[in-house]
């Protein structure tokens, strides 16, 4: 039986991360408090939006149109083994991202097309 990989938590980057938070929380109605040193949110069933502030952040244009900002989230997957998860990733096609913010807590991927995603530790 292969192990299954689950999807962890969702990363939104944003310009003020604790305004986000609060909105997501009275929105969603769920639980604030702090993972990975984000400001986050988690649902009673354990799904986790985490909130990243970038000093630089523009938000998106929705519609999306050509030569604006696009949206600005990726995901954050849930393993046992984080560099087993990544040598797997990389034999299907995704590099590792030159930077790297994790340590031994997880590792951020680009896939084929460029998007990121963290493969996290448990």
């Amino acid at each position: 039986m292969k192990e299954e990989i689950v999807l962890g938590n969702v990363m939104v980057d944003c310009g003020d991360a604790a305004a986000l938070q609060r909105f997501y929380g009275a929105l969603l109605g769920w639980e604030q408090r702090v993972l990975y040193g984000c400001p986050a949110v988690r649902s009673s069933g354990g799904v986790v939006f985490l909130f990243a502030q970038e000093e630089d952040y523009a938000p998106p244009v929705w519609p999306e149109e050509p030569g604006r900002q696009q949206k600005q989230m990726h995901f954050d997957f849930q393993v046992e083994s984080v560099p087993e998860a990544a040598e797997r990733a990389a034999s299907l096609g995704a590099v590792r991202a030159p930077a790297q913010f994790g340590g031994e807590d997880f590792v951020t991927m680009l896939d084929p097309a460029g998007h990121p995603f963290c493969l996290c530790r448990k």
